[in-house]
């Protein structure tokens, strides 16, 4: 038994909890709570239960449903399985299960719970949708459905002003990417004469000048979709905005989904960037490096917990586009793989923080929270030793992958990487110094007390997650279909932890050298401030990167001079020229002319005799004239 049907029901669980909430259970809030969180339970059930029976590459790789015939286009409602999808669809429903059942605590006093459940699965079935898709145009549609989910999901509390402008530029900015994306796809189907994965990759593998000389541009235009929802420079622009929804999205978006999203299509098409001849790769490269170091510049001087850890997901997300670029595929997806469970590890620790400090976000009003609040601190503290890339954790695996690419294919990137390195953890143990450490910076901490327990097993089981993943042979699940060439070692876990200093000692110890230099750094600096001391010694460069460095102020300039004039010549235009000459001139000229005829209409004898003899006067001066 193959159990083949398995993975639609694991794909469509998610939309029928989403339509029993919306249609049946709206006034029942545990019930509707109960529905999306076994939709995505038990799909996290199912898949390992299909991964156990068929292993990580399943004998029949697509499972097919015919679903759109147009002239020569041929579409299947397909879903592609194999080691990069399955591990996705743990991931997702693993991390997001967390997530879920998290909600239920974080969210159980507000009313709109039901409408917050339903839109969660919606969400689910869309990024589902995405892992599973087999071709170009099930990916767009499942894309722009995930793009919608965020849009209501962000905006979930729409009667702050800042959470529905926070949804509506999101939404508004991932168009400006899906509309170069929706090119690409174009592109792609007009030279491949289909929109399948494994019919374009056969057809490049047959012949790899198949896009001739726009092979850079289709693969830009692809890329841009990842620039989109990955957020990458220059429409990085949302995501940090994307805090006005709850704790729990947040986590949700910024670790094992939607932002993800993005790099795993980079991964899924990556035959599509590269091609001989074709310089997508070093684009996509550099656009990730300059995310990367941007975003760590600016996390540096947030001030709101979940602003810091939502720059910090920017500047991982640049890590792992730049990996792509540098053809690292595999440890992209790796670390990938593990920043989901130690982002979503810290998004929510700073949720329960959050709630303890009645709804407080900034940080300079926290302090003294490792004895109020001992298994958030300490689950925190895991995540933050991962993210940082310290040893054992998973995120010391993961990163050293990727700084070994870097230094082995551009020394440029390397460089800028371990600078990365260096400002995350700074900037990390920023956080939890100031934070959980030293005195209360105000009264907010003082009434302070751990979460229910709702709340901290998800902590608990993410934090198990972090600290063992990196010796559960993840990459090496990536390897069987993104880097065939890599030999499979199985090492015992004490070999496991030294293996990168055999593998590439240099990059290892320039990590480490990394995280001594910004955790130094950050002790000196932060142990025991009651103030941040940075603004006072590098006034011009804090308030730049305490200002995001002007890009919004950027983009706000760039649309008054574009947009905005030409809205005011487009209104111009219509009221002087459509509403004032055209539309007012035509009646305005009518009424004139019918205010005249009206004068001769008076009714008067005499009046009507006069006109007739000038009448008569008129047509004999012409007829004997002539």
């Amino acid at each position: 038994m193959k159990l083949e049907s398995l993975p639609w029901l694991i794909l469509f669980l998610p939309l029928l909890a989403a339509g029993c909430i919306t249609l049946f259970t709206q006034k029942n809030l545990e019930l509707s709570a109960r529905f999306s969180i076994g939709a995505i339970v038990a799909g996290f059930l199912l898949t390992i239960l299909f991964i156990a029976v068929n292993g990580w590459e399943p004998t029949r790789k697509e499972s097919l449903v015919p679903w759109l015939e147009v002239g020569d286009l041929l579409v299947d409602f397909g879903l592609r399985l194999d080691p990069l999808s399955l591990m996705m669809l743990l991931i997702v429903t693993g991390v997001g299960g967390a997530i879920h059942i998290y909600s239920w605590g974080y969210m159980r006093e507000d009313l709109g719970i039901s409408r917050y459940f339903a839109c969660l699965s919606l969400f689910t079935f869309s990024m589902l949708g995405i892992v599973l898709a087999n071709n170009f145009l099930m990916l767009f549609i499942l894309w722009e459905l995930v793009g919608v989910s965020s849009y209501l999901l962000i905006g979930f509390w729409f009667e702050r002003p800042a959470a529905a402008d926070a949804s509506k530029k999101a939404f508004l900015t991932n168009r400006l990417g899906d509309f170069g994306f929706l090119l690409g796809i174009l592109m792609v189907w007009a030279a491949a004469g289909g929109l399948n994965f494994s019919l374009i990759e056969d057809q490049l593998k047959k012949n790899p000048a198949l896009f001739g000389s726009m092979a850079t541009v289709v693969g830009l235009l692809i890329f841009c979709g990842a620039m989109g929802k990955s957020a990458q420079f220059p429409l990085h622009v949302w995501l940090p905005d994307a805090m006005e929804g709850p704790t729990p999205v947040s986590a949700l978006i910024h670790a094992a989904t939607m932002v993800a999203a993005g790099v795993y299509m980079l991964c899924r098409v990556f035959f599509v960037l590269n091609i001989t001849g074709s310089f997508a790769l070093e684009f996509v490269a550099w656009i990730g490096g300059v995310t990367a170091l941007m975003a760590a510049l600016i996390a540096v001087q947030q001030n709101d917990i979940k602003r810091i850890l939502a720059y910090s997901t920017l500047s991982q997300l640049g890590y792992m586009v730049m990996t792509v670029g540098l053809h690292g595929p595999s440890p992209a997806m790796y670390h990938l793989t593990t920043h989901a469970f130690f982002k979503a590890l810290l998004f929510l620790g700073a949720g329960s923080v959050i709630v303890a400090l009645h709804h407080e976000q900034d940080i300079w009003r926290m302090g003294g929270l490792r004895k109020k609040m001992p298994v958030t601190y300490w689950t925190f503290l895991v995540g933050t030793l991962a993210l940082c890339g310290v040893p054992p954790f998973s995120g010391f695996f993961s990163k050293d992958e990727i700084l070994a690419t870097a230094y082995h294919h551009n020394l440029a990137l390397f460089i800028l990487a371990i600078l990365v390195a260096v400002l995350t953890t700074f900037y990390m143990f920023r956080l939890v110094f100031v934070a959980f450490l030293g005195a209360p910076k105000s009264g907010a901490p003082e009434h302070a007390h751990e979460s229910p327990a709702v709340m901290i097993w998800p902590l608990r089981i993410l934090a198990f997650a972090t600290v063992f993943a990196g010796f559960w042979g993840i990459q090496n699940i990536y390897n069987l279909q993104l880097d065939p060439t890599q030999t499979e070692h199985v090492l015992p876990w004490y070999e496991q932890i030294f293996a990168p200093f055999n593998h590439a000692p240099f990059p290892a110890f320039f990590g480490l050298l990394a995280i001594a230099v910004g955790m130094m750094a950050a002790q000196v600096l932060y142990a025991n401030a009651t103030k941040d001391a940075l603004p006072e010694k590098f006034n011009a460069l804090s308030r730049m990167m305490r200002n995001k460095f002007y890009f919004d102020e950027i983009y706000e300039w760039l649309i008054a001079c574009t947009q905005g004039v030409l809205a005011k010549l487009a209104d111009a235009f219509d009221r002087w020229i459509v509403a004032g000459l055209m539309v007012r001139g035509a009646h305005g000229t009518t009424e004139l002319f019918g205010r005249a005829l009206r004068l001769a209409q008076t009714g008067n004898l005499q009046t009507y005799t006069l006109l007739f003899v000038l009448g008569v006067a008129v047509v004999m001066w012409f007829v004997l004239g002539k």
